[in-house]
């Protein structure tokens, strides 16, 4: 710490005893870099072991993204497609519950349910799927309907928010993804995609879901046309949202997949994150976010698994889900696959000499595998994957 200035000293001792800091303050750490970025790393590597220690959770859950069928037509996400493409798909919702017990057969606790926007929706869609797959599996864990998803239904429906939030919690909805968020500022939302839900509306929901008990979680998508004082603006914010409602389980920097998207090909984007960006994202995260949302994932479809275990000793703690499959991220170019197993977790969480632990979703501990040789093995390496898996995946994922 002694090689970066001063100031940035200072920052950084107000925040290992617990200072909330200020905008200018997150300003100067997020365009850290050399000396300066090693110093804020350690930091927050710091600040997350007196935070919550050294295990590094995951959770065993499964992608189903019910369709790519989608009107909205954001720029960064290559899943989209209009009903005509050949590579239309939507799942039917008997095929939506043969996967989730499927994941309760081996051994999910959660199935993440996502998808696109179809013009021709039926009101009570989201409603009906979440009630099947209760239904079929009551012990799982539906984390379903981002609020562009919410706010679909509530149109279609005509429903008060509130009432309809009501009415998903009565049949079962667990927890809501915090996506659509990308940067919660209205003129970097512009040029992202217009159609997308203006900050209040998003703000809206969460806060009323928050406020009725349904947790959520609280993501940022990084990379592409924002500024590091977009970041800190967009962190800020979640933080005094999680001031007043408590309902965020945790928070997930979500670094641009550019390869295949629409924004990244005209031209209006950078070619995502590089190592240095996505470190200085997780560690500004940890610092600024401090005393309000105390867990930090890190989502390795997106950053790999050397990036990611490079994360998590920069203030992450949390290594995101299994998955099984995942729909979401290969569509802009993602690489880094649709499964991990549980013990490909543990192993890898070990070699950088921390602790594995399963969670559910809500950050409850299931179990802390803390003697390797007691490790119990799953029944498969890899979930067979059916033809349809082959259709190209949108860059939200479990979240």
């Amino acid at each position: 710490m002694q090689a970066c200035p001063a100031e940035v000293r200072e920052i950084l001792q107000a925040a290992a005893c617990g200072a909330e800091l200020t905008f200018e303050q997150g300003l100067l750490l997020a365009t850290a870099e050399g000396s300066t970025l090693e110093a804020l790393v350690a930091a927050a590597d710091q600040l997350r072991q007196q935070t919550v220690g050294d295990a590094i959770t995951y959770v065993v859950n499964r992608n189903i993204n019910f369709t790519n069928v989608c009107f909205v037509g954001c720029s960064f996400c290559g899943f989209g497609r209009g009903p005509a493409a050949a590579d239309a798909y939507s799942l039917s919702f008997e095929e939506v519950v043969r996967r989730a017990r499927e994941a309760w057969d081996r051994g999910a606790t959660e199935v993440c349910v996502q998808g696109g926007l179809p013009r021709d929706l039926d009101g009570f869609f989201y409603r009906d799927l979440l009630r099947a797959i209760k239904h079929a599996v009551p012990e799982m864990h539906v984390h379903a309907f981002s609020p562009m998803e919410i706010d679909y239904g509530v149109t279609k429906t005509g429903m008060p928010l509130r009432d309809y939030l009501e009415m998903m919690k009565d049949e079962g909805l667990g927890s809501i993804p915090g996506t659509a968020a990308e940067i919660l500022d209205d003129r970097v939302r512009k040029e992202l995609s217009p159609n997308k839900l203006p900050v209040e509306r998003w703000v809206e929901i969460i806060t009323a879901a928050h406020e009725l008990g349904i947790p959520t979680t609280s993501t940022m998508m990084y990379g592409h046309v924002e500024e590091p004082a977009d970041w800190v603006r967009h962190m800020l914010l979640l933080r005094a949202i999680q001031q007043r409602s408590g309902g965020f389980t945790e928070f997930v920097p979500l670094g641009f997949i550019h390869e295949k998207t629409r924004l990244y090909r005209h031209g209006g984007a950078r070619p995502g994150a590089k190592r240095d960006e996505h470190l200085r994202v997780h560690a500004l995260a940890r610092l600024l976010l401090h005393g309000a949302i105390k867990n930090l994932q890190v989502s390795w479809v997106k950053l790999g698994f050397e990036t990611s275990l490079a994360c998590l000793q920069a203030g992450a703690n949390d290594f995101s889900g299994t998955l099984m499959e995942e729909s979401i991220s290969k569509a802009a170019g993602a690489t880094f696959g649709e499964y991990v197993s549980p013990e490909e977790f543990r192993a890898r969480i070990r070699s950088i000499g921390r602790v594995p632990a399963e969670r559910t979703t809500t950050y409850k501990i299931r179990r802390i595998f803390d003697q390797p040789e007691q490790d119990p093995r799953t029944a498969a390496a890899q979930l067979p994957l059916l033809q349809a898996e082959s259709h190209v995946t949108y860059t939200e994922g479990a979240y």
